[in-house]
């Protein structure tokens, strides 16, 4: 054990991310509670992120920017160049109790080397399957190497969070050593809902009321999944022998691309707050092809607006997804079955409806609270390790902690009773 002289109430987290406010995406989105959750729980945080004039949105907390450049290729996002002098007297002037890693970019290396040098503890959070995109860019021959060399920096962490079971199983399959917990994702069963189904908007965009709406939300990038989207799509129509009705939200470099193969889908570009929800609840079947989640924010608010979903059998998705009671899951690649699975929900009301309401009352077991809590848990394991102390904020709001999400899955039945249980 390391007995240092450092301050343990309250508890200072230096946060490192390569997108904290540039670009709206899931790691931005639970980077961003999570600060909002930990300032609230006295917890001092500073976040070190890249950043642009022009913000998709307001940040919580207190930013510093890093020295960035636009990332080639994908320019809406910017690629960190590591910690300067002057950032790195600012952390050691701040004195962090822990650092947090969001990514295994130069930031992320420079953050981990002065960790190393401070002799403070490091917590990575694995957000982005980096190693998977590249097979989408014409790297597939660089995807192993990538991710050995992503291993190697996750293995030097105290501890990694993966955002879900299945994607902390894909880790240890790729060699990943370092101790493991999951940090999941919630949702505001009170935000999204399917009160918030609007007829008249869905008239708005030429849908009919009896049209079964197949919705497709996210960033409208290839590895999320799009082509096989277009694909699954027309090969639908012919098997109905009539055009599928498909409303999609999102923007992204290949909307055009996307939208010439969906000639008759409505595009509404990219939807937050009241109006996003509306169009997952005017929506009536949820489709996720993409075999690259690493959790699926997108499946998890689709299901507690009430959708019965389909989606590749991947990491993510068969963490949230229960075969035929939820949605159905679909091997990757396999058109046939995911053309079956959507004709059986197309043309069965009885099903939809079935489903929807199975997969809202699933999703009211993903409290952002129970979660958000225990990443603090994590972070107050970690330091007691480190220094041989115990925090003073050891769960205030809460007596007695909940089982460990990697012992009891989040999308098992049993395991919501457990953790209701242990409140």
């Amino acid at each position: 054990m390391n007995f240092l002289n450092v301050e343990l109430n309250p508890i200072r987290v230096a946060l490192f991310s390569g997108n904290y406010n540039c670009v709206m995406d899931g790691p931005a989105r639970a980077l961003n509670r999570l600060v909002a959750f930990l300032e609230c729980h006295g917890v001092e945080v500073r976040v070190f992120s890249p950043t642009v004039v022009e913000p998709a949105f307001k940040h919580t907390g207190t930013l510093i920017p890093v020295p960035s450049i636009p990332l080639p290729g994908r320019t809406e996002y910017r690629l960190a160049l590591g910690l300067p002098k002057r950032l790195r007297e600012e952390i050691r002037a701040f004195d962090p109790t822990i650092f947090h890693l969001s990514a295994p970019d130069w930031l992320g290396h420079a953050a981990l080397r002065l960790a190393a040098r401070l002799n403070r503890p490091a917590v990575a959070s694995y957000h982005t399957r980096f190693d998977f995109y590249a097979r989408y860019y014409g790297g597939g021959w660089i995807e192993r190497p990538m991710t050995r060399a992503m291993m190697r920096f996750y293995n030097r962490c105290d501890l990694v969070l993966a955002p879900c079971d299945s994607m902390a199983k894909e880790l240890i399959a790729q060699g990943l050593r370092s101790p493991l917990s999951l940090w999941g994702r919630g949702v505001d069963t009170d935000f999204f809902h399917p009160g918030h189904r609007d007829t008249a908007w869905r008239r708005s965009l030429g849908f009919a009321d009896d049209d079964v709406v197949i919705a497709f939300v996210g960033r409208l990038v290839v590895e999320k999944g799009i082509h096989r989207f277009a694909e699954t799509i027309e090969a639908l129509e012919q098997r109905l022998g009539r055009r599928a009705r498909c409303l999609v939200v999102g923007d992204g470099p290949a909307r055009e691309s996307f939208a010439r193969r969906l000639p008759d889908a409505r595009f509404t570009g990219y939807l937050t707050g009241t109006d996003l929800a509306r169009a997952y609840a005017s929506s009536d079947i949820f489709f996720n092809p993409s075999d690259s989640e690493t959790f699926g924010n997108v499946t998890l608010e689709a299901m507690a607006s009430g959708l019965p979903c389909v989606c590749v059998d991947a990491t993510g998705s068969r963490s949230l997804v229960t075969e035929g009671v939820t949605g159905f899951l679909t091997p990757v690649d396999e058109i046939a079955g995911l053309v079956r699975r959507l004709e059986q929900l197309v043309t069965d009301a009885a099903l939809r409806r079935t489903m929807g309401a199975n997969a809202q009352r699933q999703a009211f077991h993903y409290r952002w609270s129970e979660i958000l809590g225990e990443v603090l848990d994590n972070y107050c394991r970690v330091i007691e390790e480190r220094y041989a102390a115990r925090p003073l904020l050891l769960k205030p709001w809460r007596e007695k902690r909940a089982p460990a999400a990697f012992d009891i899955p989040l999308h098992a039945p049993e395991a919501a009773e457990s953790r209701r249980a242990a409140l």
